[in-house]
């Protein structure tokens, strides 16, 4: 028996349509496993296809945790995530049952793992006051703003990454303190589970671009656009003045998708600008992963691959 008695988790991760979703509802139902979504699409409702999100079947067939907890014009932070999956994570463990992580959203899996660093909390007058500002002066106008406080988060934080802008500023309104100030901080304690981590990554990044390609034709045939329709059409979304600027349309393929439904691209420009974002949000997943030093990295292509897998899993779990 190991003299480390913390309870035990696996960490799914690897790049979008690599297989983690197949491989963590085979585990679940293999280890009495429940799966925990480190994705941050997964968690607005209304993001379903475009997602790849679980299906009803699936649902019922394994506990699935951080699904549908927000609406889509509602804001979720990697602290909202770390806060939520803790919790969750302490409730599985107290009930017997294995935890599997499986997503490819890199901060929502270093802020629980991890830690954030200490961070003021979101304060919602200042949040919208940011917001107003925007509105009249547009968001680059903004970043201009943050590069003259903070140079340093200004070079890693775009010019059309609202979001974050408005994190930055609110956190120096606040406290009068860069957010790369607070960045550079010890993080928080960390997560108190031995943590299995487990990459899922083709090597071949054509096998990677093939599945890519593969998923996004099968989502329009599933009804994506007429998904993103219904989005545009609820009322909380119609009542957002920038919805191209929510976390939640921002999601690869969904504001391609938008803008095609808006008149701005054809169906093929469409088509071939969410398949290349799809490409790039592979790439960034593959570049934070390659800096995760303790996880294994297996090619669910490689039949190889799999019995190590299995070799891996059979090492750290309980007989």
């Amino acid at each position: 028996m190991s003299s480390d008695q913390r309870p035990l988790a696996i960490a799914l991760m690897g790049p979008t349509a690599s297989g983690k979703t197949a491989l963590a509802m085979e585990w679940a139902q293999r280890f009495n496993g429940e799966i925990l979504s480190v994705d941050s699409a997964l968690v607005y409702r209304g993001l379903d296809i475009g997602a790849a999100k679980p299906d009803p079947s699936m649902l019922a067939a394994v506990p699935h945790h951080l699904i549908d907890v927000r609406e889509p014009w509602q804001p979720y932070s990697a602290a909202d995530f770390a806060r939520d999956a803790s919790a969750a994570l302490a409730d599985i463990a107290a009930r017997g049952r294995l935890p599997i992580l499986a997503g490819g959203t890199g901060l929502y899996f270093q802020a629980l793992l991890e830690g954030l660093s200490p961070m003021p909390q979101a304060d919602q007058g200042t949040r919208d006051a940011i917001a107003a500002e925007a509105a009249v002066r547009g968001w680059p106008a903004l970043h201009v703003d943050l590069a003259a406080i903070d140079a340093r988060a200004a070079t890693k934080i775009k010019p059309t990454d609202p979001q974050r802008i408005q994190r930055a500023l609110e956190v120096f309104r606040l406290t009068g303190k860069p957010i790369s100030e607070w960045q550079a901080m010890p993080s928080q304690k960390r997560l108190p589970f031995r943590v299995l981590k487990l990459v899922l990554a083709p090597r071949e990044r054509s096998v990677l671009h093939q599945r890519i390609e593969q998923r996004f034709d099968a989502m329009l045939a599933a009804g994506f656009l007429e998904e993103v329709q219904r989005l545009r059409a609820m009322p909380g979304m119609q009542a957002v003045a920038a919805p191209l600027d929510l976390p939640a349309v921002r999601a690869v393929g969904y504001r391609q998708a938008w803008e095609y439904l808006e008149g701005s691209s054809s169906a093929g420009e469409f088509s071939e600008r969410g398949i290349h974002a799809t490409r790039q949000l592979a790439k960034r997943q593959l570049t934070w992963l390659r800096g995760e030093q303790d996880a294994r990295w297996f090619d669910p292509t490689h039949p190889g691959d799999r019995d190590a897998l299995e070799v891996a899993l059979d090492l750290f779990l309980p007989r």
